[in-house]
């Protein structure tokens, strides 16, 4: 199971992340967030062998591209409205697509959704919303059970130690996105928190009810 923390802005969140065996870290990269870091302030937090993730909310892909290389980023998250050709201006190998399964009528429409950004992407992220940065707010797991996804993807929104274990085995993601449910304050992850969700998601998956 793979596991993102997102939304790191304190060194020690991020070496706690490390420790844990977190293999992507999250900064974001949007002026709107309480999260928001700038270049190089995400350049200066080491974090070892995770793979480091920037967020983007409205940036093209000039910007994308000069903060990646600032930020020393291995991905670009694209969590707005940016375009295919953007997303291949980036480099399909370094993007993750979010997608809001929220603005779909049904499975048929999310699928084709996907299929869309496929040839564009290396990953998904499936998050609560309908636009813009992570609403906190959760999906519902049962509907993506089974999900015909031609890349890999993560599920984000709301996810903490409490309620891991039932969203894998509702909709067996490729991993995990954790970000404000592990925190006391935006930008702030409580490291007892970080371990508990941690843990819950490398425990075996429960039996969906």
């Amino acid at each position: 199971m793979l596991i993102k923390i997102c939304g790191l802005t304190r060194q020690e969140d991020v070496d706690e992340a490390a420790r844990l065996g977190a293999h992507f870290c999250g900064f974001i990269f949007h002026p709107g967030s309480p999260r928001s870091l700038a270049a190089q302030q995400a350049a200066r937090l080491e974090s070892g062998c995770m793979r480091r993730v920037g967020v983007f909310v409205e940036q093209g892909a000039d910007e994308i591209l000069r903060v990646m290389r600032e930020a020393r980023l291995d991905f670009a998250q694209l969590h707005g409205e940016q375009s295919v050709a953007c997303a291949r201006a980036v480099g399909a190998e370094r993007v993750i697509r979010v997608i809001w399964p929220a603005r779909c009528t049904g499975r048929a429409q999310l699928e084709a959704e996907l299929q869309r950004h496929a040839e564009s992407c290396a990953w998904y992220l499936l998050d609560a919303g309908l636009a813009g940065g992570g609403s906190g707010s959760r999906l519902a797991w049962r509907e993506l059970g089974g999900l015909g996804a031609p890349r890999p993807w993560l599920l984000a929104g709301g996810l903490n130690a409490d309620n891991a274990r039932r969203a894998l085995a509702l909709c067996a993601p490729d991993g995990l996105d954790f970000n404000s449910g592990i925190e006391d304050a935006p930008g702030r992850k409580n490291s007892q928190k970080m371990a508990a969700a941690v843990t819950a998601a490398a425990q075996p998956r429960p039996m969906g009810k």
